[in-house]
């Protein structure tokens, strides 16, 4: 590799372990204060993660309250899980610019696609949940849909259908490469 593109690939290796180290707080933060809430003390849901003001929420409907929460953790989880295999891909030195096209990228992008897929759809099923319970209650009872994390899943979904296609394609180039290394 030229001297650029490693360099390229440790800035990206920082960078992947900077938003992974910062997503794993974030998801560790939502569990802790999810659980202080529901089972220690229901006053810190006023105090929620990321500054949210969840309280009302919880005097409203506890298990609305519950349902919310549940599903910001998944997103975080998920997003957590998918850098974990960026920074997995980085530091296993699984990527090979060489034969770029075997099994391991195969899978990891199948599985990035994936990950990307179910993140689009959580969110969006959060977007809906906190739309209906703001018809339900009042406008008051929940903070923005940009402090709940539950905006920009059709851009989730349209980078999971992105990478699917991407699967596809290095499952070709894969069948392809197989067959050129067969008949050298």
């Amino acid at each position: 590799m030229s001297k650029g593109t490693d360099f390229l690939f440790k800035v990206l290796n920082v960078l992947a372990w900077y938003i992974f180290i910062g997503l794993c707080i974030e998801s560790g933060g939502l569990i802790v204060n999810a659980f202080v809430s529901i089972f220690i003390n229901p006053v810190a849901s006023s105090k929620f993660w990321g500054g949210m003001n969840l309280y009302e929420l919880y005097q409203f409907n506890e298990s609305h309250f519950i349902s919310l929460v549940v599903l910001m953790i998944i997103v975080a989880v998920l997003k957590s899980i998918l850098f974990y295999f960026i920074v997995n891909l980085f530091h296993k030195k699984k990527l090979n610019l060489s034969t770029p096209f075997n099994e391991t990228m195969g899978k990891y992008i199948f599985n990035l696609s994936y990950l990307s897929f179910g993140i689009g759809l959580f969110i969006y099923w959060g977007n809906n949940f906190s739309n209906w319970l703001k018809i339900m209650g009042n406008d008051k009872i929940l903070p923005s849909l940009q402090q709940l994390k539950f905006e920009g899943g059709d851009v989730w979904l349209f980078m999971g259908v992105i990478l699917l296609i991407f699967a596809m394609i290095f499952k070709k180039g894969i069948e392809i490469q197989s067959e050129n290394d067969l008949t050298v």
